[in-house]
């Protein structure tokens, strides 16, 4: 998903795919820092679902933990491994898949580092093909990131989100066999060119 303006008008479409989700027996993480976290819960909560239930049960983990960072920096290796045994633990507690979303500004902290973006997106990738039990939707807010940051993130996943509309198929996709080598520097006119592409294609489908 990406995204301008307010965080806070993402939540209600994110609330309803968590929902979604939740009845199709998923294992639900949302990754954010707490003010998002207590937006979350609101939106989930005005939606009709028990939060505290969902929560107590394990079948909803709303979290602010950045364990995955060092000293504000990201460490890649962390977070695949944190995400790695998330994936297993839902599947032994008995649901069918796990679902995350994360915002990538909270998720990158201080550092906002395009070489392990560039690392975390690929093996990200190969995770996702690795599990297909996992599923789940990278924030990239483009008010708090460097473009060639929102750049990179656009060529790194094979479905992407504008605001609320889905592209199903995304034409800047390169495989993480490529991208990880693949350094895209491009202008903020060329990024803008792009999503919008994006957004008229998946208008129009």
């Amino acid at each position: 998903m990406i995204y301008e303006g307010s965080p806070a008008k993402q939540l209600p479409g994110l609330a309803a795919l968590i929902v979604q989700n939740l009845k199709e027996n998923c294992r639900c993480v949302y990754l954010n820092s707490p003010a998002m976290v207590a937006g979350i819960r609101s939106y989930l909560a005005a939606a009709g679902l028990n939060v505290a239930e969902e929560v107590n049960k394990g079948a909803l983990v709303l979290s602010s933990d950045d364990r995955h960072l060092i000293e504000g920096r990201f460490e890649v290796e962390r977070m695949l491994s944190m995400l790695t045994d998330t994936i297993y633990q839902a599947l032994s507690d008995g649901y069918e898949r796990l679902w995350v979303t994360g915002d990538m500004t909270w998720e990158l902290g201080a550092e906002k580092s395009l070489d392990k973006l560039l690392e975390y997106e690929s093996a990200l990738e190969r995770l996702f093909r690795k599990h297909p039990s996992l599923s789940g939707i990278c924030q990239y807010h483009e008010d708090t990131l460097p473009s060639e940051i929102i750049h990179q993130g656009l060529h790194t996943h094979q479905g992407v989100y504008i605001s609320e509309t889905l592209s199903r198929i995304n034409p800047y996709y390169i495989s993480p066999e490529l991208s990880a080598n693949y350094r895209l520097l491009r202008s903020t006119a060329e990024l803008r060119e792009k999503l919008n592409r994006v957004r008229t294609q998946a208008l129009n489908s």
